[in-house]
């Protein structure tokens, strides 16, 4: 067990933990800490707590202070530069004549280094924009390359429901998301449909994919025989949220009936998991 807090460089992102020593803090308290990119300003979201070892990353850093008057001051100054900063690296871009689009620009906050991130469709080489930067700011210039998802995250958009996206609201990370959640869920598969801002699959299909996960393995499969109060028929389609079954009965006239049926009252000779199962 470890007394811990967590502190937040970004107001979106993840949460990290640091060695309060012997100091106590509340949650809002700015706090002067070392990083792997230096020297940072961050913000406590967890105030001091006791918790498992296993939740911790070792080594433990230590907050190097609480945040002045003076440190929270260079903090906004950095914060209002930003703009600044980028209007510059896009201008050097441009003159180096390389294809890559720069989405945010930062000093640390002991400005020693300025990093700066960009997306690009391959590998760039910005060794001549690098020198063209540090001859301007007479600072380490760091380049970091991201991805469309951590573009999204950090420029926020509205995603197609009309809230702004959950990776740049309260996603700490970007969890695992498959086309298969999307057939499971009985979604179109037409890449429009079921892609985010970032053109990737939305981050939101992962979230009830537990429970259609779980009731999809017991609902039958489609085209395969089931028996039905009525007798056997054919399985048409499912309802995973109403837990229902529609299902076609060949009758002894020759015709059919189309019936909907709860899943309790088939019988079904093979389910959707026995499917995956023989795959």
């Amino acid at each position: 067990m470890a007394i811990v807090v967590g502190v937040k460089f970004k107001n979106i992102g993840k949460t990290y933990y640091f060695s309060p020593k012997d100091i106590e803090f509340k949650e809002g308290d700015g706090v002067i800490t070392e990083t792997v990119r230096g020297v940072e300003y961050g913000t406590v979201v967890m105030a001091n707590k006791i918790v498992d070892d296993s939740e911790i990353v070792q080594p433990l850093k230590e907050i190097i202070r609480k945040a002045s008057e003076e440190d929270t001051k260079r903090h906004l100054e950095n914060l209002q530069q930003r703009k600044e900063l980028v209007k510059i690296v896009n201008e050097k871009v441009k003159k180096h004549g390389l294809a890559m689009k720069i989405v945010d620009a930062e000093y640390t906050f002991d400005r020693n280094k300025i990093i700066v991130y960009f997306t690009a469709e391959g590998r760039i080489d910005f060794r001549e924009l690098v020198k063209d930067l540090a001859s301007v700011y007479h600072l380490r210039i760091e380049l970091r390359q991201i991805y469309e998802r951590d573009d999204i995250k950090m420029r926020g958009a509205l995603g197609p429901c009309g809230r702004p996206c959950c990776c740049a609201t309260h996603l700490q990370d970007f969890e695992k998301v498959s086309i298969k959640m999307a057939k499971i869920q009985g979604l179109s598969l037409n890449p429009t449909k079921i892609s985010g801002c970032c053109g990737k699959l939305m981050c939101c299909l992962k979230y009830e994919n537990d429970y259609y996960k779980e009731t999809y393995s017991k609902m039958p499969k489609v085209n395969s025989t089931v028996i039905t109060p009525d007798g056997e028929g054919t399985v048409l389609s499912n309802d995973i949220l109403r837990l229902q079954t529609k299902v076609k009965i060949n009758l002894e006239d020759g015709t059919a009936d189309i019936k909907t049926y709860p899943l309790e009252k088939i019988n079904a000779h093979q389910t959707q998991k026995e499917e995956d199962d023989e795959e």
